[in-house]
């Protein structure tokens, strides 16, 4: 079987590069194939950061204040030359942020890795699924993903589900596989169900990306087979907003 991913020098799949082409194909196209390096907004940074300041606390044990410090300044490593006018209502709450989430996970204890990475292969995809779980405790068999926002959601996205499920295919089916949602004021642990078809999911859009790829190995080719819509938070930063005009003319 040839492998349609070599002719645009992918290496691998991941959980987020297939939510991205399902939620925007003509962004996935921009980024995997034609290489555009696009810019990440404040609220990304925010979720790096306050994952940084809760791992301060419950691995290294460091109180509250120091790790809040820890995550305000990974924010400002992250974003020093941002200009985007989210920054400061980000790091605002980067402290609330980091006290939720101290509160929600070091009742599990001490974790026994975190940032694990994760490979799986799917009969049929050519190249593997790789990932990187947030924290783990493997005595108690529970592993979870921290998810930062401003809004606690009542139970798992789909595309958080595929991304758990992944973690939990790879590392054993008797895995309690969660996401833990954080926001300024509240926080919420939730337990993955279904992952048998979430996994099945992720290896459903796997195999359509290599459908998609195998069209052509001219990335413009591709590119003509979808349309971006510019409105979408994908295209938000001048990089991307530009790229469509100049790849769509939109």
């Amino acid at each position: 079987m040839t492998n349609p991913f070599e002719a645009y020098e992918i290496e691998h799949l991941s959980p987020s590069s297939c939510n991205l082409f399902v939620s925007s194909p003509a962004m996935f196209v921009l980024q995997k194939c034609m290489k555009l390096r696009t810019q990440v907004g404040p609220a990304a940074h925010r979720g790096t950061a306050v994952e940084s300041g809760i791992v301060a606390g419950i691995v290294d044990g460091l109180p509250e204040k120091e790790c809040i410090e820890v995550a305000v300044a990974e924010f400002s490593k992250l974003t020093a030359l941002s200009s985007d006018f989210r920054r400061e209502k980000e790091e605002a709450a980067l402290a609330d942020f980091v006290k939720m989430g101290l509160k929600e996970l070091k009742p599990y204890g001490k974790p026994s890795s975190t940032q694990g990475k994760i490979h799986y292969e799917f009969e049929g995809l050519a190249v593997p699924m790789l990932g990187f779980y947030d924290v783990e405790w493997e005595d108690h068999g529970v592993l979870t993903d921290i998810k930062t926002t401003h809004a606690l959601p009542s139970k798992i996205s789909t595309n958080h589900a595929r991304q758990v499920a992944l973690y939990r295919a790879a590392r054993g089916d008797n895995l309690d596989a969660r996401v833990s949602y954080i926001t300024p004021k509240k926080s919420a642990t939730y337990s993955l169900e279904n992952p048998r078809e979430h996994l099945e999911a992720l290896r459903l859009i796997g195999l359509t990306i290599q459908r998609f790829l195998s069209l052509s190995d001219d990335p413009k080719v591709l590119a003509s087979y979808v349309v971006p819509e510019v409105d979408s938070f994908y295209f938000g930063d001048p990089v991307s907003r530009k790229a469509a005009y100049d790849v769509w003319g939109l």
